[in-house]
C-alpha cells in the first residue's frame, strides 16, 4: 500500500523568470540566452536552452537534484546531443516512465554546465522547480508539523480527516513510540479514480500512496458518509507507513513487509470481517504463510496479498500484546540502526523469524 501522481500538463514557474529571456549568465564570451522547463506530469519534465559563444558550444549537461529525505546529496546527470555551434536551442525530454514519477508538492533544483570549443565553461545557477497540480483549485489546512489539502467538500471534512491525522499520530506514538520527525502533507484527491489517473503505471485498487523520502501522502477521499469512512482508516494506513519509514530510516536495510504492514493494520482499529473470515479458512486448511516469506513482498494474487495482510495484522498484535511498547519502540530502532531481520527480533525478543512464527501460531488455535 506503499509507494506510488498527475496525467496532465502543469506549468512550472521558475525562479528565473522563464516568460521571456532569462539574464544572461556568461564566462568569457559563452553565455545562456534561455532557461526553462516544462512538466507533462506524470509522464515527462522537457528542459529548454538556448546559448551562444564565440567558439563552438561542444557540451551541454543538464544537472538536477531533487530534494527529498536522503543520506547523501544526489546530483544526476543528463547529456544533451545538439551539432556544435556557436548558436544552440536545444533541449532534454526526462521520461519518468522510465525512472518513476514524483508527489504533488515537490521540489527539484536543476542547472546547465556548459563548454565550447576554446575550453571555457560555465555553469549557472540553480533554478527551482515546484510541481503542483494546477486543476484543482486547492485550499489547505495546517496544523502542527500536518498540512492537508483539498478541493472537493467544506471545512467540517477537511477538519474531521485533520482530528483523524492528529489522533492517529498520538494513537502510533502510544503503542510503537514513533513519532514525526518531519513535516507531512496530504494531498485528498475527491476519489480514487482521480488518484489513480494521475499516477504511472497505477495498480486498479490503489486508493492512498505514501511517499515517505518527500513527507507526503496522496490519497482519495470524498466528502460523502462512506467514503469518508474508508478515508479515515486509510488516511491513518498511510501516515503509519510514512512515520515508521520516518523513524527507522537508514542506508542500510528497511523493514520486513510483516511488520511494515502490520503496523499500520493494527493502526486502523480491529481486524474487518473480510480479512478474520479469510485468517480462519486459511488456518482451517492449513495455508497460513510463514514469517519468513512474509518478510518479502506480499503476492500479486488478491486471496493471497489478502491473507499477507491478516497475518501481519495478527503477527504484529502479538508482539504488542505480549510484550508492550517498549519493545516494539526497541524493535524499530534496532531496524534503525541496520539490523537484519532474524538480528532485530533475536536482540529485543530473544527469538528469530521461525521462533516468531511458532510462538504466535501456539496461540493462534
Amino acid at each position: 500500500m506503499t509507494k506510488k501522481v498527475f496525467a496532465l500538463i502543469l506549468l512550472v514557474g521558475l525562479v528565473a523568470g522563464l516568460a521571456g529571456a532569462a539574464p544572461a549568465l556568461a564566462a568569457g564570451e559563452l553565455t545562456v540566452i534561455t532557461s526553462s522547463a516544462e512538466v507533462d506530469f506524470p509522464t515527462a519534465i522537457t528542459f529548454d536552452i538556448a546559448a551562444r559563444s564565440g567558439a563552438a558550444i561542444t557540451d551541454i549537461r543538464l544537472n538536477y537534484t531533487i530534494e527529498r529525505r536522503a543520506f547523501a546529496r544526489v546530483v544526476g546527470e543528463f547529456y544533451l546531443h545538439f551539432t556544435p555551434s556557436t548558436s544552440v536551442a536545444t533541449d532534454y525530454v526526462w521520461d519518468m516512465r522510465m525512472t518513476g514519477g514524483m508527489p504533488p508538492g515537490a521540489r527539484l533544483q536543476y542547472w546547465w554546465r556548459l563548454t565550447d570549443a576554446d575550453d571555457n565553461s560555465l555553469t549557472t545557477d540553480p533554478v527551482t522547480v515546484v510541481i503542483s497540480d494546477d486543476r484543482y483549485d486547492w485550499r489547505s489546512l495546517t496544523e502542527g508539523d500536518v498540512t492537508l489539502y483539498w478541493y472537493e467538500g467544506d471545512d467540517a471534512f477537511a477538519a474531521e480527516l485533520m482530528a483523524t491525522t492528529q489522533t492517529g499520530l498520538t494513537d502510533l506514538a502510544a503503542d510503537t513510540g514513533a513519532v514525526l520527525e518531519d513535516p507531512v502533507k496530504f494531498y485528498v484527491y475527491a476519489n480514487s479514480d482521480d488518484l489513480r489517473g494521475s499516477m504511472i503505471y497505477p495498480q486498479e485498487w490503489t486508493g492512498g500512496v505514501a511517499f515517505s523520502e518527500y513527507g507526503t501522502i496522496v490519497i482519495g477521499i470524498g466528502p460523502t458518509s462512506f467514503s469518508l469512512a474508508w478515508g479515515k482508516g486509510a488516511i491513518v494506513h498511510e501516515l503509519t507507513h510514512l512515520v515508521i519509514h520516518q523513524v527507522i530510516a537508514n542506508p542500510y536495510s528497511g523493514l520486513p513487509t510483516w511488520l511494515d504492514e502490520g503496523l499500520a493494520m493494527t493502526s486502523m482499529g480491529e481486524l474487518d470481517a473480510g480479512y478474520v473470515s479469510v485468517l480462519e479458512a486459511a488456518k482451517d486448511s492449513g495455508r497460513l504463510i510463514s514469517v519468513r516469506s512474509l518478510s518479502s513482498p506480499f503476492s500479486t494474487y488478491a486471496s493471497e496479498s489478502v491473507l499477507g495482510y491478516a497475518q501481519s495484522y495478527e503477527l504484529v498484535k502479538y508482539l504488542l500484546d505480549n510484550y508492550g511498547r517498549d519493545a516494539m519502540s526497541a524493535l524499530l530502532n534496532a531496524f534503525r540502526q541496520g539490523s537484519g531481520y532474524d538480528e532485530a527480533l533475536l536482540a529485543v525478543y530473544g527469538f528469530d523469524r521461525d521462533g516468531l512464527d511458532s510462538a504466535w501460531r501456539a496461540t493462534f488455535q
